[in-house]
């Protein structure tokens, strides 16, 4: 059905075209050879989209005149000329050509059903038949949308399709386009050069505009995807059509700040555009051109163009073809020129004796090599199909198409110093780009390169360059780069759009890697704010060998010396009033106590562990409990004794019968013991890692947390109160039994002392903070063996007449008359 359908189709087409029909086979459309290279030229390219109330046939001639396109057309003929006069490609076999004017995407099937007929007729393609169409291969046509229309017509019998122009990415699909292959590049090279443009000059913040396309919507399509990696922005984008708001577009585009604009387009699409820009006085924009129209001849100086900013652009390299220019001015071809000549098929007619050979010669030399090097690439590919070689080729074969096909496949020959041949793809495995420039005087002025092979090479001169902006180079950000050390903070969708936000502290940027993030610098690392990168702390603890610390474990050995030898003093005098007064044995267990408590002082220094941290403050809080105990009940016996004995005698003598202070000692060291075990059980000091207060410096500690210190500390503030309390109510009683003072003083230093700890702590969170921990534990063991002790040892020693029971008596005995008074 699809066949009949194509069958009465092609039936219809040749009938439009019947009043066109001519005998003449003189033309420069036509060439017979042995074989036929069939060719499609938009000569008169339609420039607005046709309507027609019933089928019908173009008539291309009606359409207004591409002189490029004519010179392409005029290059295919003398490309097959070339061929036929060669002696070493194709010997002894003559090509000959098929061309029409393939001026329509949808209404210029007639010539594409010639092509493809046989005898004037399409029928399906068997195995064993032996009529083949003398048509071994087509070039064309020029746009993508051209190519994807009449291609799938080609594709059903793998008639080789060898492009010049088409460029859409469409056709790498080979499921779909298994023998079309290109000479011209895909539009994903076209947008790796713009974007290596884009990347040159640092313009992240562009427009685009693309024409109602195949070519222009993949183009679109590409360069959306091109740029997800980089950091070039697509601010705003427009598919342009006949019905464009010029006006609007360009009022967005100033609106957005937007600089460079990309046109990829057709030469009619950016002819449009180029055109109001200049009528709204659009200014300073920097115009990305595609090869299809950068080399234009007459967009260059139109008036008023320096006006709109500076045009660059990406082309195909202007490759000169030797002969090509005698050819052109040759007699034979102004002969064919010279009347004007029915066609013998549909579109296949032009007056061409209006042009000057000039004119054709110099026209937009854009495609000129890929068309010269597609006739050549189905010539060799023909060459290898004949088996020619030593000036003969087999002659006696039928050639079909898939055969032609898979040689051109395996192309592999060099032509004008280019080696063609093509990917897997079909694409071309060979070739360049050029950047240009419209320079003053109209012209389109080479000022790089980007060469595909062997390996990606790209440059710009950019002194070359005259740029609207007196010499500078434009620029097009939607927001400037932040400074050194300062992150972006993206505004809307757009990665372009900006806030820049300095780095805190212990954080750093990588602008190489993620401009975006402030990177944590790690445990033990450090940086200021606005870093790029993070510096290691220096890590900081009070050694063992540090002065203050040996002074500190020398004055804690000189504390357990000095105990020692009160101990012994004491013993020595156990049964005088001055040492029964002081708490007789109860002053042993103070002193033990005290060089007890001084053990924790060596744990302070060296690099804190797990057992240093425990060891720190663990003997203080439970020794120096059993001291302030004794002190408690040592102030409570005095009063007693003064005091309650008297007033309450069945309480006393049950206290000093079953020894009431050796129980509340004994109880008061439990209570805290328990409170110990279980603070510490549940959370036991650490090593720990100080690196907020210096950022700079990690400062070794432990970490004592409050669950294992608060109810033991509240123990020790409780004592402390109960011997002010004691002490207060002793005050008035006889002096060498009136222990309140010396226990104030001893206090009050204590209070003092860690008051003034505390204090330093909140402010101060450095290395010597272990160093004054330590200090603070031996003042407070010195301030009750300095001030208690001490001055008892003196009366001993010195003054042994306060040391007797005479002298004792009589301060009794003087208390109770004031007493009695």
């Amino acid at each position: 059905a699809a066949v009949a359908s194509i069958y009465h189709l092609s039936l219809l087409s040749h009938s439009q075209c019947s009043s066109f029909t001519g005998i003449d086979a003189a033309s420069e459309f036509h060439l017979e050879g042995d074989y036929l290279i069939g060719g499609l030229f938009d000569i008169h390219p339609v420039s607005t989209p046709l309507r027609h109330l019933r089928p019908e046939a173009i008539d291309c001639s009606s359409q207004p005149f591409s002189l490029s396109n004519y010179q392409r057309f005029q290059l295919m003929r003398f490309t097959v000329e070339e061929i036929n006069n060669s002696t070493t490609l194709l010997p002894n076999v003559s090509l000959g050509y098929e061309i029409f004017d393939h001026c329509s995407d949808i209404s210029n099937f007639p010539g594409i059903f010639d092509l493809i007929s046989i005898n004037g007729l399409i029928e399906p393609w068997t195995e064993g038949h032996q009529n083949v169409s003398s048509v071994v291969a087509v070039t064309g046509p020029f746009t993508s949308t051209q190519a994807i229309n009449v291609a799938p017509l080609f594709m059903a019998d793998l008639i080789p399709m060898v492009s010049y122009s088409s460029s859409s990415s469409v056709f790498t699909q080979k499921q779909k386009y298994g023998s079309f292959l290109r000479t011209a590049h895909p539009n994903s090279d076209t947008i790796e050069v713009i974007v290596n443009i884009l990347l040159h000059f640092n313009w992240r913040w562009v427009a685009f505009l693309n024409s109602d396309t195949d070519y222009g919507q993949d183009g679109l399509d590409i360069f959306r995807e091109r740029i997800k990696k980089t950091e070039i922005c697509m601010g705003y984008s427009k598919t342009l059509s006949e019905n464009s708001d010029y006006s609007n577009i360009f009022q967005q585009i100033n609106a957005y700040g937007i600089t460079v604009i990309i046109v990829f387009s057709s030469i009619n699409s950016a002819n449009a555009v180029l055109d109001s820009a200049i009528r709204l006085n659009v200014t300073n924009k920097v115009w990305v051109a595609t090869d299809s129209w950068s080399l234009n001849k007459e967009l260059p100086k139109k008036e008023g163009l320096k006006h709109i900013g500076t045009v660059v652009g990406v082309s195909q390299p202007v490759v000169p073809i030797p002969g090509f220019h005698e050819f052109i001015y040759s007699t034979d071809r102004q002969h064919l020129c010279g009347e004007t000549r029915q066609q013998r098929l549909c579109n296949q007619v032009y007056n061409c004796s209006e042009l000057s050979d000039e004119d054709i010669y110099a026209a937009d030399p854009s495609f000129s090599f890929f068309v010269y090097s597609a006739i050549y690439a189905i010539a060799h590919a023909l060459h290898n199909t004949l088996q020619c070689g030593a000036g003969r080729c087999i002659n006696n074969m039928t050639v079909y198409p898939h055969m032609v096909l898979a040689e051109l496949k395996k192309s592999n020959f060099t032509l004008l110093n280019q080696n063609i041949h093509f990917d897997e793809n079909g694409d071309p495995g060979f070739g360049s780009y050029s950047v240009v420039f419209w320079n003053r005087r109209g012209e389109a002025q080479e000022v790089g390169f980007y060469h595909f092979y062997p390996s990606a090479d790209f440059s710009i001169n950019d002194s070359e360059i005259q740029w609207h902006t007196n010499g500078e180079v434009p620029v097009s950000l939607c927001s400037h780069e932040c400074s050194v050390g300062f992150a972006k903070k993206q505004n809307g969708i757009h990665k372009c759009c900006f806030t820049c936000e300095i780095c805190p502290n212990s954080t750093y940027i990588n602008a190489t890697e993620d401009p975006y993030t402030c990177v944590s610098c790690t445990d033990a690392e450090w940086s200021a704010e606005g870093s790029t990168s993070c510096s290691l702390r220096v890590v900081e603890f009070i050694p063992i060998t540090d002065t203050g610390a040996l002074v500190i474990m020398v004055a804690a050995w000189a504390l357990v010396g000095l105990s020692l030898a009160v101990s012994v003093l004491f013993a020595i005098n156990f049964n005088t009033p001055v040492v029964r007064s002081a708490g007789g044995p109860m002053c042993f267990l103070i002193l033990i106590c005290l060089s007890l408590c001084s053990i924790c002082v060596y744990f302070h220094f060296g690099r804190p562990t797990a057992a240093a941290c425990i060891l720190r403050f663990l003997p203080f809080l439970l020794f120096y409990t059993v001291c302030l105990a004794c002190f408690v009940v040592r102030s409570l016996q005095v009063v007693c004794i003064f005091k309650i004995a008297a007033k309450l005698p069945t309480l006393y003598s049950r206290w000093m019968r079953y020894h009431g202070q050796w129980w509340f000692i004994a109880v008061i060291f439990a209570i805290q013991a328990f409170l110990l075990l279980v603070g510490y059980g549940c959370r036991p000091p650490g090593p720990h890692n100080e690196t907020v207060m210096y950022p700079s410096k990690i400062i070794l500690s432990c970490d004592v947390g409050v669950e294992a210190c608060t109810a033991p500390s509240i123990v020790l503030v409780t004592l402390c109160f109960l011997c002010f309390i004691f002490s207060y109510m002793g005050k008035d009683l006889p002096k060498n039994y009136n222990e309140a003072k010396s226990i104030t003083f001893c206090l009050i230093l204590l209070t003092l002392t860690w008051t003034l700890l505390f204090t330093i702590h909140i402010l101060y969170q450095g290395k010597y903070i272990q160093t004054l921990n330590g200090l603070a534990i031996i003042s407070s063991l010195y301030s009750f063996l300095l001030w208690y002790f001490v001055p008892k040892c003196v009366i001993i020693i010195f003054q042994p007449q306060r040391n007797t029971q005479q002298y004792f008596q009589g301060l009794i005995q003087s208390y109770t008359k004031t007493i009695s008074q």
